[in-house]
């Protein structure tokens, strides 16, 4: 099942993906104002026969996008969680070792955008850089998870688009002012519940700019594992429902490229992963 946070006619809502239509089931379910409170709810079990009650009520065409979960009480980024953006980082002179634990920071919901919503360039960089990759959206709280019982612990799959204001990310040990300027994080077309999507660790990975692929791989080099992920951050805090693993980027970002890419007004960034879809953007200067 495909589950999606959107607007329609100015209403912030939430719904399953039928075909070309979205039941709305904000409007059906007056008690789970967000997708986040569904998934949080004794509800989200029954999913199937919920939406099988319902015929659509809009087209996709006609919504608004909206960040899959529109206000995660946490975004959990993995730092250099493939081989071969390590890899490349450290070609470019970047000293960077591989670590015992996973390397993660935090990003702020507000940073977020939906599905064919603008990435906006900030006014004070023109270092602007993409990072495709597979999201892992949180289906109940938990603390000290194991490994083995961490795929229990999942709602669903979803794209980020872990987008880098490289030079604010270089201005201290801590990469974290480079990864929250506002307009910066798309999330979405949607969520792939995991009946659906059964193995994630196999999922072909690409980015394109403008049309052209800038990254292609798979979530089977994936450094820490999604189990290894969930274990850890749940060490760290309590993880709620709707809470987002952003899992790592492949190689191929602009910065290490000679001359370095950067993203700029009047481009459009895609990321698809493989039996999730394509997540658009096209790209904005900020005003």
């Amino acid at each position: 099942m495909k589950l999606l946070s959107f607007s329609i006619g100015g209403r912030e809502t939430w719904g399953a993906v039928v075909g070309d239509g979205v039941v709305d089931l904000g409007k059906a379910l007056p008690n789970y104002p967000t997708l986040m409170d569904f998934i949080a709810s004794p509800d989200f079990a029954k999913r199937d026969a919920i939406v099988a009650a319902h015929k659509p009520d809009v087209k996709l065409a006609d919504i608004v996008y909206l960040p899959v979960i529109t206000r995660p009480e946490k975004i959990i980024c993995a730092v250099r969680n493939y081989l071969d953006h390590h890899n490349e980082a450290v070609a470019f002179g970047m000293k960077r070792e591989l670590t015992e634990f996973p390397p993660i920071f935090l990003r702020v919901w507000r940073s977020q955008v939906g599905h064919d919503q603008p990435v906006i360039r900030p006014k004070v960089s023109t270092h602007l850089d993409w990072e495709g990759e597979l999201a892992v959206i949180i289906g109940k709280s938990g603390r000290h998870i194991p490994e083995s019982e961490a795929m229990d612990y999942v709602a669903g799959y979803s794209i980020y688009n872990d987008v880098s204001v490289r030079d604010y990310q270089r201005h201290a040990q801590q990469i974290a002012a480079g990864k929250n300027f506002n307009g910066t994080g798309p999330f979405g077309p949607w969520m792939v519940t995991p009946d659906e999507l059964t193995d994630p660790t196999k999922l072909k990975l690409e980015t394109r700019l403008n049309g052209e692929i800038v990254q292609k791989s798979d979530t089977s080099f994936l450094i820490f594992s999604i189990q290894r992920l969930i274990n850890y951050s749940s060490e760290i805090f309590d993880l709620m429902p709707g809470d987002v693993i952003a899992t790592g980027t492949p190689a191929g970002v602009g910065f290490t490229r000679k001359p370095p890419i950067f993203m700029k007004a009047g481009d459009v960034v895609e990321v698809e992963i493989e039996n999730i879809g394509v997540l658009r953007n096209p790209v904005v200067d900020e005003k």
